[in-house]
């Protein structure tokens, strides 16, 4: 069957709006925005989504994409999409801090690898928190219900022409503060230990001076990081989880 020009023009409004805001959530959200995911499975799964999720979705404010009510439609999606993945990449930072505070004490912190989620350079202590929250993460479906997420999103901000509600961006920047907070709840425990094991050798220094504290307190303080950071792993799974779990809930409340 022959299509028209009018008739391709009709099926992508349809289809841009939905893939708009999945294309720019998938370009910041964690797992989507990996390096490893590359750019043409990231394209072809955006529009497989769209496409089932395009006939569901009310007939979008706009006939026009090549206009300018077509341009304001398209950057409402974006800013939707990018709004709904950085509040998922926020956890992802929270993780990352945590690892970063627990190598810094320990005595890691110069253990540098290039974390493969945001592509810069990390302590070690933040790559294993990394992967293991990745793990975490696709373990629960979080991946399927950040794209249900973005679905839900239709209903409280549907696709419009008017710009997104200055709330909806307060709360986002808001909720930059959680990365510290977070950080710091996940870290602690080895914090905590840490501190103690560094007082004692402070103790130890000063009922023998003649002790070599550097040569021997570096291998120990690492050592005994790394004990404090495996008997305190179940707890701080469960911190992640409920981390995450948080953040995916939050990528709707945000919105009001």
């Amino acid at each position: 069957m022959p299509f028209s020009a009018e008739q391709i023009l009709a099926a992508m409004t349809l289809w841009a709006a939905p893939f708009l805001r999945l294309s720019a959530m998938m370009l910041i959200a964690p797992i989507f925005s990996a390096a490893g995911f590359s750019v043409r499975t990231r394209v072809l799964l955006a529009v497989l989504v769209a496409a089932l999720l395009a006939p569901v979705l009310p007939e979008p404010p706009v006939t026009d994409l090549f206009s300018a009510n077509g341009l304001l439609m398209a950057i409402r999606e974006v800013g939707v999409g990018f709004a709904i993945g950085f509040v998922l990449q926020i956890a992802f930072g929270a993780v990352v801090f945590a690892g970063q505070a627990i190598a810094m004490t320990m005595g890691l912190g110069f253990a540098m690898a290039v974390d493969p989620q945001s592509g810069v350079q990390v302590p070690t202590v933040s790559q294993f928190n990394v992967i293991l929250t990745t793990l975490l993460f696709l373990a629960i479906d979080g991946h399927l219900a950040l794209l249900v997420a973005v679905a839900e999103s239709y209903e409280i901000v549907p696709a419009a022409i008017s710009g997104i509600p200055v709330s909806s961006l307060g709360g986002v920047a808001a909720l930059g503060s959680k990365v510290f907070a977070a950080g710091i709840l996940l870290a602690l425990p080895a914090l905590t230990a840490l501190l103690l094991v560094n007082v004692s050798f402070g103790v130890m220094t000063r009922a023998a001076p003649q002790l070599n504290i550097f040569a021997v307190g570096f291998p120990l303080t690492i050592f005994a990081g790394l004990i404090v950071m495996y008997l305190a792993m179940p707890g701080f799974i469960a911190g992640i989880r409920e981390v995450l779990e948080g953040s995916l809930e939050q990528t709707l409340t945000i919105f009001g």
